[in-house]
């Protein structure tokens, strides 16, 4: 398939403080309505400004708690009703967590596994069935290559990117013939903010290059693209290590 421009409506990124998603945005919303939905929205004045900058017709702020399940419905309902279809959808919230502590505390491995998993469901089936309505519409969705074969260094992570990505697949196939695109992206290890202190993993990418594989996906309807892309070749073989080798694998 060729490259075609994003569906038309607003533009809603949940995670509005999200590097990655920032940039993702800042790409594909010229002439466009912006919606940032974020815990503490009314500290969202430099990412409003980056959207204008790049050609944004309106940059809106709402307050979002990906954690309070029972909001996402009538946030999303509002939004449609306030600003009209949803034309793309990035999934840009999420944790890294401290797996030092999850391993001790149940309560610090759930909420981990609630924010970067159960959340995540949760939104996805609430915009699925609004875009399914709309019968168009684009959804980006963060994997992970730590869910591709997860780790015992960040197992906990590892673990709610493997279930996304479990459900992401599976709801793409749902969403087949309905008009409703679903981009799974997996990266590597993103040099950035989240990952701040950390030491970088072979085959890093930066904001800009996940930002730049999307834009792409997006416009080629692709479904699912590593970031960067010689990450699938790597993880083919990943797949095949036996245990006793896997389990000494760094983070």
């Amino acid at each position: 398939m060729g490259v075609r421009e994003v569906d038309e409506g607003v533009i809603v990124l949940l995670g509005g403080r999200s590097e990655m998603g920032v940039r993702i945005v800042r790409r594909i919303c010229a002439g466009r309505e912006v919606v940032l939905a974020a815990r503490g929205s009314h500290r969202l004045d430099r990412e409003s400004a980056t959207l204008m900058d790049a050609g944004a017709t309106a940059v809106h702020r709402v307050e979002f708690d990906a954690d309070d399940l029972g909001s996402h419905t009538p946030l999303l309902e509002k939004v449609v009703a306030d600003h009209g279809r949803i034309g793309v959808a990035v999934l840009a919230f999420g944790v890294l967590g401290d797996q030092i502590r999850a391993e001790r505390d149940p309560a610090a491995a759930v909420a981990v596994l609630h924010t970067d998993f159960i959340a995540q469901v949760n939104v996805l089936t609430v915009l699925a069935n609004l875009l399914r309505d709309q019968g168009s519409g684009q959804l980006v969705v963060f994997s992970s290559v730590a869910g591709i074969r997860v780790r015992r260094a960040n197992y906990v992570y590892g673990s709610g990117k493997a279930g996304l990505d479990g459900f992401a697949s599976g709801l793409s196939d749902a969403l087949h013939g309905s008009g409703v695109h679903l981009l799974l992206v997996r990266p590597g290890f993103v040099i950035g903010r989240m990952t701040e202190g950390m030491s970088p993993a072979p085959l890093s990418s930066t904001p800009d290059q996940v930002a730049e594989a999307v834009e792409s996906g997006l416009r080629r309807r692709a479904g699912k693209i590593w970031v960067p892309g010689a990450l699938r070749l790597l993880y083919a073989v990943a797949r095949v290590v036996p245990q006793p080798i896997w389990r000494r694998m760094p983070r």
